[in-house]
């Protein structure tokens, strides 16, 4: 089974280059990598340039020109020039763990999904890391416990704590408002069969939500990647989420139709 991580980025360099190394330092190699630019300026991709002979699996850089927040767009232009049968998609701020991709492959099962989950880095945190601009997960592992005690992580059990597959990662139901698209996973026959993200979700919001609605409702299960998968989200400013509502009634339209 060949894997194919898709990575979404906009004009975030500093983030981009841990994002990067972490993937670098996979314990599991065997992937290849899709950088899904979302209109990114030029300083981009001439850092992914430099990281292009780091790594020793492909690394594709994917670019479309900005015309607004277009995620949907993005990742399904990516895809078509990825070539894993298996898909893990992650966002271009969340740092992976040594093992994110052979947790992810520990996971995988025909007809399911997987949606991972985070841990939120506080400002302050977030500016140390991109300033040091060198990451080393054992080096920030050792200070979880302290980063967690002073507020500068929402939690760090599941860094620590793994979990084999079992009966609490399988859900029977679709909870839009748990679905976390900066990690996610899933074959690439059943995202091809609902023709991947509906790119009429165009702006912030729910086109994650929209394509698990979709592939949930044929067929495909869903299933947890809490305490093996977690990613680092690196903190940044709110987007800009003038289209949220909007999108949010596309969703819950959609919703009431399959239901």
């Amino acid at each position: 089974m060949r894997i194919s991580v898709i990575v979404t980025t906009f004009n975030r360099p500093d983030a981009l280059n841990l994002v990067l190394q972490s993937l670098v330092q996979q314990s599991d190699k065997e992937f290849e990598l899709v950088v899904a630019d979302d209109g990114s300026k030029d300083d981009t991709r001439r850092f992914i340039e430099t990281f292009q002979g780091l790594f020793s699996q492909p690394l594709l850089h994917v670019w479309h020109e900005d015309k607004g927040f277009r995620a949907a767009a993005i990742r399904n232009l990516a895809v078509s020039q990825s070539s894993g049968d298996y898909l893990i998609f992650l966002d271009g701020d969340c740092i992976a763990q040594h093992d994110f991709i052979s947790r992810h492959r520990a996971l995988v099962q025909v007809k399911h999904m997987v949606t991972g989950s985070r841990a939120l880095l506080d400002p302050t945190l977030t500016q140390t890391l991109l300033d040091a601009r060198v990451w080393d997960f054992s080096a920030f592992k050792r200070q979880l416990f302290r980063f967690r005690i002073t507020g500068r992580i929402n939690k760090y059990l599941a860094f620590y704590l793994k979990l084999s597959t079992s009966y609490f990662r399988y859900q029977t139901g679709f909870n839009w408002r748990r679905i976390k698209g900066c990690n996610f996973a899933c074959w690439r026959s059943d995202f091809d069969l609902v023709n991947g993200f509906d790119e009429t979700f165009e702006g912030w919001g729910h086109e994650d939500a929209d394509l698990v609605l979709r592939m949930h409702h044929q067929g495909i299960k869903i299933k947890s990647g809490a305490f093996a998968t977690e990613v680092l989200h690196l903190h940044h400013p709110e987007n800009n989420r003038a289209n949220a509502q909007k999108n949010k009634l596309m969703l819950l339209e959609r919703i009431a139709k399959f239901t």
